[in-house]
């Protein structure tokens, strides 16, 4: 039996319980006394003390991952039904998300916080626990389609989410620096500016926009499982990937099951989307251009990636060897959304020696993407936001304004100012001045002509509406800085691109 000592008020484990197998050894952690009801003091010290271990915890799995690229991990549920690290996994819940097929609320589930985290840790631990069907809705897409997505009950969001914050620990090891999407510390900008950086800086002439069609309902569930056993050899935690990937998903009072592809919205379905295409594509490319004769970039954010070629030859070989390999695994290119052209510094002067017009353009998390120059004659990557969606966002707007008409200036101009914020927040990138004045112009008229028709005798004119657009939207900024000095931060002088 394990010895405990007392500290601060807590019963502390002088030793784990266990030693995992797996080297450096991963010891399971023992759960001590919980602290005086009332004594928020101790309470507070042994939140922290808790915390930490479980922060060590993942150090020291890393660690492994880290040092051995070829172990299997053969112990490591325990570290999901820990009960401090599925409460925190609850606390991190969003709090007003949709309820699943059980109806629950993450307000219900917290009335009875303490005794529902041990019953759910009790099923894990003992293998009773079972996932439930999914409860699927749609939401549209850019192209006016209905993306379909999946909610889950309160219960598996939280055995997700600690699921994935362990296995992240192994698998942020081992994923290629040109993934980003969904990884911690990683976003869409850091995405944007590899891109930028890798365009300009390297002897890219050529450049392939590739999608993949349906990626997240073509994932095939044999070759996830063992794409998962690759690194992870503790059965309960692939019996449970299992459960989840065929769950079945609810739809008109009916539970289909599917044999193929993971439901979009679950939390632990980015990383397995990760997992999937770092062995069908990352690991591929990452040898296919070691071998190739010019310079190769590869930029992926989830199913979306762009790869920039000096050669026009190496980049028709690579798509179609590219198509090849996907179709082993059951992925298909987009046909309509995948196109190889000729793009960077040199397309522009090549083309027009040709007489064959502008280079193309191209569009990449939400960015339109055009060859141009600066005021010395460079060239440079023009972005700006794609224009369809602009147009879409505006007529949204219109709608809520509508629908905000009597409500009171003050009311709906809040409203306003943290819509023209959170746009800036993503699209105010350098170079895109204009574009955020034409969006905040376009604002400023659309909520112009929706007070002039709050009353026929309204007598609102432009320069009274200046001086409330002055005050409540806020004038065009740029938030993010040039693309080569946050990557310059962020790499810490490594490659961005490869």
């Amino acid at each position: 039996m394990n010895g405990t000592r007392k500290s601060d008020g807590c019963t502390v484990p002088e030793k784990p319980a266990n030693k995992s197998c797996g080297a450096p050894q991963l010891a399971e952690r023992v759960e001590g006394k919980r602290p005086t009801e009332g004594n928020s003091g101790q309470q507070n010290r042994c939140l922290t003390q808790s915390r930490e271990n479980l922060q060590s915890e993942l150090d020291r799995i890393r660690q492994a991952a880290r040092k051995d690229a070829k172990q299997q991990f053969t112990s490591l549920w325990h570290h999901v039904y820990n009960k401090d690290r599925l409460q925190l996994a609850y606390m991190h819940l969003n709090r007003t998300g949709a309820a699943g097929v059980d109806r629950m609320t993450w307000k219900e589930y917290g009335e009875n916080l303490e005794e529902n985290l041990e019953d759910l840790s009790g099923r894990l631990a003992r293998g009773a626990y079972r996932a439930k069907p999914v409860r699927r809705t749609y939401i549209p897409k850019a192209d006016g389609r209905l993306r379909p997505i999946g909610v889950l009950i309160l219960e598996d969001k939280i055995v997700q989410r600690t699921t994935t914050e362990v296995l992240n620990a192994i698998y942020e090891q081992d994923f290629k620096g040109f993934s980003y999407g969904f990884r911690p510390g990683r976003s869409q900008h850091n995405a944007l500016d590899a891109l930028y950086v890798g365009i300009t800086q390297r002897k890219v002439n050529w450049v392939l926009d590739a999608d993949i069609r349906g990626f997240f309902d073509a994932i095939d569930h044999e070759w996830m499982v063992r794409f998962i056993e690759h690194r992870i050899g503790d059965r309960r935690v692939i019996n449970h990937a299992k459960k989840w990937l065929k769950a079945g998903v609810l739809e008109d009072g009916k539970v289909h099951y599917e044999q193929e592809g993971t439901p979009q919205g679950g939390n632990i379905s980015p990383l397995m989307a990760n997992i999937y295409l770092h062995h069908a594509f990352d690991l591929w490319i990452n040898s296919w251009r070691k071998g190739a004769k010019g310079e190769v970039i590869v930029i992926r954010y989830a199913d979306d990636f762009i790869i920039g070629f000096q050669y026009k030859w190496e980049a028709e070989r690579c798509l179609k060897e590219l198509r090849e390999r996907l179709a082993r695994f059951n992925l298909e290119l987009h046909p309509e959304k995948t196109r190889l052209m000729e793009f960077g510094r040199f397309a522009a002067k090549d083309r027009k020696a040709r007489k064959e017009g502008k280079p193309e353009t191209f569009s990449f998390l939400g960015f339109t993407h055009a060859c141009g120059q600066d005021r010395n004659g460079y060239f440079k990557i023009v972005r700006f936001p794609i224009t369809k969606r602009q147009q879409r966002k505006l007529k949204a707007l219109k709608i809520d304004l509508r629908k905000r008409m009597h409500e009171p200036l003050s009311k709906v101009g809040q409203w306003l100012k943290s819509v023209l914020n959170g746009y800036y927040q993503y699209f105010a990138v350098p170079g895109t001045s204009a574009a955020m004045g034409a969006f905040r112009y376009h604002l400023a008229h659309l909520w112009f002509r929706t007070l002039r028709r709050r009353s026929q005798r309204n007598r609102l004119n432009w320069k009274r509406m200046a001086r409330i657009i002055d005050h409540w939207l806020p004038k065009p900024h740029i938030v993010h800085p040039l693309p080569r000095r946050r990557l310059r931060v962020t790499t810490r002088g490594r490659s961005p691109v490869r």
